[in-house]
């Protein structure tokens, strides 16, 4: 699933093409993805000019004057700007004309990703609650550490809870816990004031580094220039299950933490 470097790369690659564009047409190819796509998407879309194209989390909001399209990649989606009269290919759900002759196609092979609306001066129900950006100035070790008293869930589940912090998935926080020395395994309400001040700055760290390089190259994820992302060449621990630890050299062991692969090194962790 694309991560949130893949989605700010995917959102820094759309801006210069949708900004202040108009929507002409909004054409869906099937009426719903993972969910029902909304009537607004084709009532009330054409004819806006999209102002800004922002990130919350995982998810992509179009703004415009009557609400913003809402949108998620899923497991395998992908968005491109295109030429109008680019062929149409299998998995292309969804297309919204724009005034410049070009057109902003969705495609999405397995339907988990979503477009959905939401209204002026409104946050949607899949955005409520959510916890703060990782790169913002309302994330740090302080935040972190007074959250994660008296709780007793793995630190990599802690860090995964889209209420404590949004996008920080599977790749990203073994490897910030990697750079910072902490196992995945230990209690959140355990590690120290500290401990979490490293951790929340190897995450901005490593999320601010793949978002310059690109992203992580996954198997379905693109970015919508058609350039692969290159962050996967640097990773130390995600993924690298029985290797050397670029560390110490002694094997990475591999295990299931909520029923997500993980993968650390027993001696350089703690």
């Amino acid at each position: 699933m694309p991560e949130l470097p893949e989605v700010e790369t995917t959102r820094r690659g759309l801006a210069p093409h949708v900004e202040g564009r108009r929507v002409v047409t909004a054409t869906l190819r099937r009426p719903d993805l993972r969910w029902p796509i909304p009537d607004e998407i084709r009532e009330l879309l054409p004819g806006q000019r999209i102002d800004q194209v922002r990130r919350r989390a995982k998810y992509l909001l179009l703004d415009t004057v009557a609400g913003s399209a809402l949108l998620h990649l899923g497991m395998s989606g992908s968005l491109r700007v295109l030429p109008a009269d680019t062929p149409v290919r299998a998995h292309d759900h969804v297309d919204l004309a724009l005034d410049s002759g070009q057109v902003l196609r969705f495609n999405d092979p397995r339907r988990f990703g979503s477009l959905l609306w939401q209204a002026p001066d409104e946050t949607h129900e899949l955005l409520a609650g959510l916890g703060p950006e990782p790169l913002s100035d309302d994330f740090d070790g302080d935040y972190l550490f007074a959250l994660s008293r008296g709780r007793s869930a793995p630190v990599k589940t802690f860090l995964m809870d889209q209420k404590v912090v949004v996008g920080v998935g599977n790749i990203y926080v073994a490897e910030a816990l990697f750079a910072a020395g902490v196992s995945p395994l230990r209690a959140a309400g355990k590690v120290s004031r500290e401990r979490y001040r490293q951790l929340a700055e190897q995450i901005r760290r490593i999320l601010g580094h793949a978002i310059d390089r690109g992203g992580t190259t996954l198997r379905d994820f693109i970015s919508p220039d058609g350039a692969p992302g290159y962050f996967e060449q640097e990773l130390s621990a995600y993924g690298r299950g029985g290797e050397s630890c670029p560390r110490c050299g002694r094997p990475l062991k591999q295990a299931a933490i909520g029923q997500r692969a993980t993968v650390w090194c027993g001696t350089c962790q703690r």
